[in-house]
């Protein structure tokens, strides 16, 4: 029997506190430095199981893969087998689909970066598959990562229900490279160099003129382009507060091929230029109300408090949204509106996966190659379809971003 250490995290939800830098959203005035940071019956002999702090508990030996030296185990979670409408058939299959998958990975390292860095390192201490994977809140993931108490060693939990539910059972081929993906967290969990200080930005809170849902829908494309303007002027932030992006190369729209900056802070220019571009695209394009208005409101109402291009080599998305738990919402304007601050980030060298929303839009470019048209359906798609989501749910940023190099 194994006992599983470790704080459980979210690979995008609610957190213990993490010790990373994250992506800050200053808020100025009244507030300043908010952050906002941009988810099997095995061969083994039974013992009665041992709960840690965290209520993660394995049984018996798990299973090895030839040439890894983390093990794979079944673990009780919170939920019975019953509870989770899993049989002792789809126990055994969620196992031995979890042991091939990472086989059929280990074949193939050189393909998953994420993976055979995790290798190199001995990040992962072991994989533990449970009926359902839920955490803190109660709230269930397809996968979380947890550090343990042991520097540089995470854990990787897989919620073997939902296996079943996406058809990954008996198809280890399938499951390898969405399993591959979450190496990302894995990596960045177990990291544990130095990082850098934060850096605060202040916010005019009090005097942005915030607009109400209905009063937003009824303003003309150019009335909207003259408000998002003035939230420019005060809280609406597009440039990332570690600035990520100084000195790095860029990419001209269309191509594929970064070009080195001519200044130190060049990059950083061109692309609030180019998030500023398409934002204002947003709200005055009639596309745009149609197709997703959330995000048209959303960047008005006082909900969206940074849109920004960033370089994070560590993480593997394209886009991500952070949003504040409602706890820490903040007043804001006239009317002083409560609301729950989201960051979205756009992470520059990134391509687009195939289950991305905006996938056929970016046709293949980097998130830093994009037209403006391109780039503008890709934040709004992401807007739309996070936000409410995130906000309702309490999102908390657990993505502790790496330094840039």
């Amino acid at each position: 029997m194994k006992r599983v250490s470790g704080d459980s995290q979210r690979r995008h939800g609610v957190h213990a506190p993490v010790h990373r830098p994250l992506w800050v959203i200053g808020i100025g005035v009244t507030v300043a430095g908010l952050l906002l940071v941009v988810r099997a019956q095995a061969d083994h002999r039974e013992h009665a199981p041992h709960a840690d702090s965290r209520g993660h508990v394995v049984t018996g030996e798990g299973r090895a893969i030839p040439g890894a030296a983390f093990r794979v185990f079944w673990g009780t979670g919170k939920e019975t087998l019953e509870a989770s409408g899993l049989t002792a058939d789809d126990q055994a299959a969620a196992m031995q689909t979890v042991v091939d998958a990472f086989a059929l990975m280990l074949q193939h390292r050189v393909d998953y970066p994420r993976f055979d860095e995790s290798l190199t390192k001995a990040a992962l201490k072991q994989v533990v598959i449970e009926p359902l994977v839920v955490n803190d809140e109660g709230k269930t993931f397809p996968f979380l990562v947890t550090r343990t108490k042991e520097p540089g060693q995470v854990i990787l939990l897989i919620n073997a229900a939902s296996l079943k539910e996406k058809g990954y059972l008996h198809h280890p081929d399938s499951l390898a490279p969405v399993l591959a993906r979450e190496f990302q967290w894995v990596v960045s969990k177990a990291d544990t160099a130095p990082k850098a200080k934060m850096l605060a930005a202040e916010r005019d809170l009090k005097t942005a003129p915030i607009r109400t849902d209905q009063e937003i829908a009824e303003l003309s494309g150019e009335e909207r382009t003259q408000l998002l303007q003035a939230l420019f002027e005060t809280y609406l932030k597009t440039v990332d507060d570690l600035k990520s992006l100084d000195g790095q190369p860029y990419y001209e729209v269309g191509a594929k091929t970064p070009v080195p900056p001519t200044q130190q802070d060049s990059t950083t220019k061109l692309y609030e230029i180019r998030v500023r571009d398409a934002l204002q695209h947003i709200v005055r394009e009639p596309y745009f109300q149609k197709h997703t208005p959330k995000a048209v409101i959303h960047l008005l109402n006082g909900r969206v408090w940074t849109v920004a291009f960033v370089k994070i080599d560590q993480r593997d998305w394209a886009t991500r949204t952070r949003v504040l738990p409602e706890e820490k919402a903040v007043v804001v304007g006239v009317r002083n509106q409560r609301v729950q601050p989201a960051a979205v980030l756009v992470n520059v060298h990134r391509m687009a996966a195939p289950d991305d929303p905006f996938y056929a839009d970016t046709q293949g470019l980097p998130m830093g190659a994009l037209s403006t048209d391109q780039l503008a359906r890709v934040i709004a798609l992401e807007i739309q379809q996070n936000i409410q989501e995130k906000s309702l749910s309490g999102h908390t940023a657990q993505d502790a971003l790496t330094t840039p190099k």
